[in-house]
């Protein structure tokens, strides 16, 4: 049998009084389907109110109960989650830039595994390919002929032609 968590009036009104002061929509709905929890409604009337799930009602209670306000305002977290600064992905990736202008091949494989070292743990495949878009960086792959080049009959016969 699920556990059913109980709020009392006092809470409830605690919750009001936290609405008020909170300005994200996100978190003022959290807190207003448990304080409606706190009034006695039912988590799927709360729901229907609140256009969600009550699953997602029954969490927010839970949470409250478990952790009180805390646990409804979200776990916060920065924005820049990356494993190296823009100078240290630039410094790594210096000797590639001298490979590529001297003329030679550079492969994403060995970017990554020099990143890899460097980090000291797996990247998923499509991070090597930001790093590169944030240091400026275009993929450009030589080809082995021109596309308009013609054929060789096509050539010796222009060279005929050419030498008369």
């Amino acid at each position: 049998m699920p556990k059913t968590y109980r709020i009392s009036e006092e809470q409830a009104r605690e919750l009001e009084a936290a609405r008020k002061d909170i300005t994200d929509k996100r978190i003022d709905k959290r807190l207003h389907a448990v304080q409606l929890r706190g009034e006695g409604m039912k988590n799927d009337d709360i729901a229907e109110k609140l256009d969600t799930a009550a699953k997602v009602v029954s969490r927010w209670v839970c949470a409250y109960c478990n952790e009180g306000i805390e646990g409804l305002l979200g776990k916060q977290r920065g924005g820049n989650r990356r494993n190296m600064s823009l100078a240290e992905e630039a410094a790594l990736l210096e000797p590639f830039r001298k490979q590529a202008e001297a003329g030679q091949i550079v492969e994403v494989s060995e970017l990554k595994t020099a990143y890899v070292e460097k980090v000291g743990h797996p990247i998923g495949g499509g991070q090597i390919y930001r790093v590169l878009a944030r240091q400026n960086w275009r993929m450009v792959m030589p080809r082995s002929k021109h596309p308009k080049q013609a054929d060789e009959a096509t050539q010796k016969a222009s060279k005929k032609l050419t030498l008369r």
